[in-house]
């Protein structure tokens, strides 16, 4: 049995937050009904498309172990489907624009009235305050919610994450808030309204930059580089490089070949306890024993130094070397996986964080499978559905229509 098996999602969202969430579930073993416009669908099937005439990576790599059913809900004999599959599922989860749903006449008290069971999840840029109207993407998410100021480096502009913490961030906490609801409903009866705004997502993916601009008040910010260069800080947190956010000195540093390999770099933290590992690994036990050296604080001022050290000896070493070398001293460091490293790591076939999916229009297609595992609950990924491909079968086996209904439907121009 599936975790989620029995649950029914009716999917009104597109693009990438809410597909995200909703593919999630689907994982989990929710059945998931993805609504779209006849004709059209969800707008990231012709986004970026590398292959002619298929649907795009963008929208198949959203949409495993989904079903598709078009529907025209500004027609009347759709917008009773609608009504339909409102009574009959158990969560309808959306990322339209503010108030479209209300116009689609679908409020959340119409929504109540039609089951008082049913969970309405949303996504949203912002939550309730002046700027809940404005329409929001991935890096203007970033940007509100605190990560593009707190990214790159001190003397340089802000930058956004290549991880889509807004869009796919943002979907991951809805999905906790929904199967949340969920539970809490088992107790109640009740539905309820849960909202996941973007703004407040990526806000909670840097709360340790929150923490460091209280700290602020108290004085400089010892663990960033800035500090040990005699930079004043200001009274916002700064943008700190690759400085590390547990407050452990760390950087990224070049390794052997980094001179044609954009990727041959490792990160590299100097632990306090492992602080006579690193030395006797860099080839300076002096430093183990030196005063200015032998402590963190002793170290703060000096780190350009240490790293430059650390970075002469990771330079004669590949990046997978100074894992197998560091790793056994308890030494943290991490190698910088490419893209094609990552799709081509046999240890994520294996534990399905990297699968194979079979379409019929493109073929097959590496993806990112559930990143999160279940003992008794295993995730079998399956592709992404056509435009409309279960519409007749989810009005007969999930809303009980009979095939002259289905026909009647089609003739209304409903589907």
């Amino acid at each position: 049995m599936k975790a989620l098996e029995g649950v029914k999602i009716l999917d009104f969202t597109h693009v990438q937050s809410g597909p995200t969430c909703t593919q999630l579930l689907a994982w989990f073993g929710a059945d998931v009904i993805k609504v779209e416009r006849p004709g059209v669908g969800d707008a990231t099937r012709k986004q970026l498309v590398d292959i002619e005439g298929a649907d795009s990576l963008y929208f198949t790599m959203l949409n495993h172990n989904k079903r598709s059913i078009t529907l025209n809900t500004k027609n009347e004999t759709g917008k009773e489907v609608l009504e339909r599959l409102v009574k009959t599922c158990d969560v309808m989860v959306e990322n339209f624009a503010p108030g479209a749903l209300d116009r689609m006449g679908f409020s959340w008290e119409r929504v109540q009235e039609l089951n008082p069971k049913m969970i309405m999840a949303s996504v949203k840029g912002f939550g309730p305050g002046p700027y809940e109207d404005c329409k929001v993407y991935e890096n203007v998410a970033q940007c509100a919610g605190g990560a593009a100021s707190t990214t790159g480096f001190l003397d340089g502009p802000p930058l956004v994450t290549g991880a889509q913490i807004g869009d796919s961030g943002t979907g991951l906490h809805l999905a906790l808030g929904i199967v949340t609801a969920l539970f809490q409903r088992e107790q109640t009866g009740r539905g309820q309204k849960v909202l996941a705004p973007m703004q407040d997502g990526v806000l909670n993916l840097c709360r340790v930059k929150l923490r460091d601009q209280q700290r602020l008040k108290s004085g400089p910010l010892k663990e960033y580089s800035q500090y040990g260069e005699g930079i004043e800080f200001g009274d916002a947190a700064p943008r700190a490089g690759n400085d590390s956010g547990g407050g452990q000195p760390g950087r990224i540093l070049k390794c052997k070949g980094w001179e044609t390999d954009p990727n041959a770099y490792t990160y590299f933290i100097t632990q306090a306890a492992v602080w006579k590992n690193v030395c006797d690994v860099i080839g300076k036990p002096e430093w183990k024993d030196d005063s200015e050296y032998a402590t963190p604080a002793a170290r703060l001022p000096r780190l350009n130094e240490i790293f430059g050290a650390i970075e002469t000896w990771t330079m004669t070493k590949t990046k997978y070397e100074v894992m197998d070398i560091c790793n056994p001293l308890d030494i943290p460091v991490g190698p910088i996986l490419s893209m094609k490293e990552i799709s081509e790591e046999p240890s994520l076939r294996e534990t399905g964080t990297i699968v194979e999916v079979d379409h019929p229009e493109r073929g097959t297609y590496l993806s990112v499978g559930c990143p999160v595992k279940l003992s008794d609950s295993d995730v079998e990924v399956t592709r992404s559905p056509l435009l409309g491909e279960h519409t007749e079968e989810i009005l007969k086996s999930v809303l009980g229509y009979s095939e002259e209904d289905v026909t009647s439907i089609k003739e209304s121009g409903a589907i």
